[in-house]
């Protein structure tokens, strides 16, 4: 049975990847820093393992491959999900800002795969980052989110290229607008509709359907698959400009 460790699980996207690979049979270890939150999810998941801790900190993230290890006796996938966002003109974004964004989303993601590469190694894993449409196109307010992204999607290609020869296989997705608590709350009238009118598929996507690439990304059936990005978006990052004109012309 292979043995999935996912960081940011304790909700969203992170959550609905714990659900998809369990489904599946797999070992699953959920990393998150919000205990309370962790705690009340892993009573619905009895089989998987809750390992409450700060992919920013290394002494944390070697802890979570360790917990995991002990639990189910190897790791075969490594899931860098976590991630915060600050959402603010570059005139807002202080030093302050920055870092916290870049300590769990970009920090976060190098320790935690620095941490499970041994591991990783001895079972021609895969690593899949998640980045965001946002690393792949700019918009408003995300000086801090969208580098970071950005700079996860480079990252995932050097993986993909230096760890390639021990068997190991990154890949990195970048979800579009999701359909989350989150979004459901900031996100008003005219935003949902402007995303609307942007996207070919003409809706938000699921977390479940983040999930699904998620999965595949790690499973055999990708066997040949690495260094790639994948957009998750409905058609947002390929659609370019003047799509609502269009539509309105319909």
């Amino acid at each position: 049975m292979k043995t999935a460790l996912i960081t940011g699980a304790a909700r969203g996207i992170g959550l609905a990847t714990a659900h998809r690979f369990l489904e599946d049979g797999w070992n699953v270890a959920l990393l998150d820093r919000d205990r309370p939150e962790l705690e009340e999810v892993i009573q619905g998941l009895p089989a998987a393992l809750a390992v409450f801790g700060d992919v920013s900190i290394a002494a944390d993230c070697a802890r979570a491959v360790d917990a995991a290890v002990a639990r189910f006796g190897a790791l075969d996938a490594l899931v860098n999900n976590a991630g915060v966002a600050e959402f603010l003109p570059i005139d807002e974004t202080d030093f302050v800002r920055w870092r916290r964004v870049m300590e769990t989303n970009l920090d976060g993601v190098f320790l935690m795969s620095q941490a499970a590469l041994a591991e990783l190694k001895q079972a021609k894993g895969a690593i899949v980052n998640i980045a965001s449409i946002s690393g792949l196109r700019a918009s408003t307010l995300r000086l801090a989110y969208g580098t970071s992204k950005a700079a996860v999607i480079h990252m995932t290609k050097q993986q993909a290229i230096e760890l390639g020869e021990h068997g190991i296989r990154a890949n990195c997705v970048a979800p579009g607008p999701v359909y989350t608590k989150l979004a459901a709350a900031v996100h008003s009238t005219d935003i949902i509709s402007a995303y609307f009118d942007a996207i070919p598929l003409n809706r938000y996507g699921k977390e479940s359907e983040i999930a699904e690439v998620v999965h595949f990304l790690c499973s055999p059936r990708a066997s040949y698959v690495t260094g790639q990005c994948i957009a998750v978006d409905g058609g947002f990052e390929a659609s370019g400009v003047g799509l609502p004109a269009l539509r309105r012309g319909k």
